[in-house]
């Protein structure tokens, strides 16, 4: 096992631990506000192509239905899920897939299938010989991705065409210059970017 994934283990066990209160607040909240599952899960691509299903709080209605981005104003967003993706609560169950091997903590955002082949074959194969990770350095640009695609005419395509080819460029400079010491950087960044 090597370092990086040592880090990821021993990290995310120690966070799910002791963010325990927080997940079973989460949890209580999303139940009582609208009945259903606590977990949203979807399948993502991971490394080398395999497909998984990733975890995170529910934020939107059982019953939706629609584009595969969401914008600030997309009205399948709950109260309770909007408070979520605003302060971010709604990603900690990717705990649990780090925990699971299918994610790392640090590492190019993991992408539903339709955009994955929107990459290009050398993109594709560079971006998939990593695990996908919780944050990256475009998920500390794009923090605000919502808002962004909120003030577009088009959402979609506005992240097909205009934020897409900007996190491609932006993972695979990540994983052509990634470094232990570089994540742990980020990881204190993805923190700071929170806390603003």
């Amino acid at each position: 096992m090597d370092l990086k994934r040592s880090f990821d283990l021993v990290a995310s066990a120690a966070g799910l631990v002791i963010l325990s209160p927080v997940f079973l607040a989460v949890s209580l909240a999303v139940m009582l506000h609208d009945r259903g599952p606590v977990f949203f899960r979807q399948e993502r691509v991971g490394k080398d192509g395999e497909i998984f299903r990733i975890h995170k709080f529910r934020s939107m209605r059982v019953a939706n239905s629609g584009s595969l981005v969401t914008s600030a104003t997309d009205d399948r967003i709950t109260p309770v899920g909007r408070f979520l993706r605003a302060s971010k609560l709604d990603e900690l169950p990717q705990l649990i897939d780090v925990v699971a091997g299918e994610m790392s903590l640090v590492g190019p955002r993991p992408e539903v299938p339709r955009y994955v082949e929107m990459w290009g074959d050398e993109a594709r194969r560079e971006i998939l010989s990593v695990r996908p990770g919780i944050s990256d350095p475009a998920a500390i640009v794009f923090r605000h991705e919502q808002e962004e695609l909120a003030a577009a005419e088009d959402p979609e395509r506005h992240y097909v065409e205009v934020i897409l080819p900007r996190k491609v460029e932006m993972y695979r400079e990540y994983v052509a210059h990634r470094s232990f010491l570089g994540d742990l950087v980020l990881i204190m960044r993805t923190f700071a970017a929170i806390a603003r």
